[in-house]
């Protein structure tokens, strides 16, 4: 069997980038576990939950992959992940977030891929850096 093409990994992240969240549907195990610091959640609800009812609410969220890497059962990724506030916000999975602001992610990510489906998702932190309205930038540590 060949790698992971990159053109569907592309079709993906421009559907997340969409919000679609039927991606989830079409790419994910219905098994999938995913990590992110300690953040974990499970399945495809669980991957539905966290980004249709508490990040795309509030934040406009842009994927970038600078970098990718395949075989035939694992992806390895670079991420850019920028999260714009939709709305000024009190409260947020970020905390109070305001219109202008930006938060953005730098990582790596590897998929454990099983019959074409992200079965595992393991997400592993660089930065995650706030620019406030004024341009000031603070790394946060760890989102999660």
């Amino acid at each position: 069997m060949a790698d992971y093409s990159k053109e569907r990994f592309d079709s993906y992240i421009a559907r997340f980038n969409a919000e679609d969240d039927t991606a989830f549907d079409d790419f994910l195990h219905p098994e999938m576990h995913m990590k992110n610091g300690t953040l974990e959640f499970d399945g495809v609800d669980g991957m539905k939950h966290h980004y249709r009812d508490l990040i795309w609410p509030d934040f406009n969220e842009k994927l970038i992959v600078p970098r990718f890497l395949s075989s035939e059962s694992r992806i390895a990724i670079q991420m850019i992940t920028i999260f714009s506030p939709k709305h000024d916000a009190p409260e947020s999975l970020f905390g109070p977030v305001k219109v202008g602001e930006t938060y953005e992610f730098n990582g790596i990510i590897m998929y454990e891929v099983e019959d074409g489906l992200f079965r595992d998702i393991l997400v592993a932190y660089n930065s995650f850096v706030h620019t406030d309205i004024n341009g000031n930038k603070r790394d946060l540590g760890i989102p999660h």
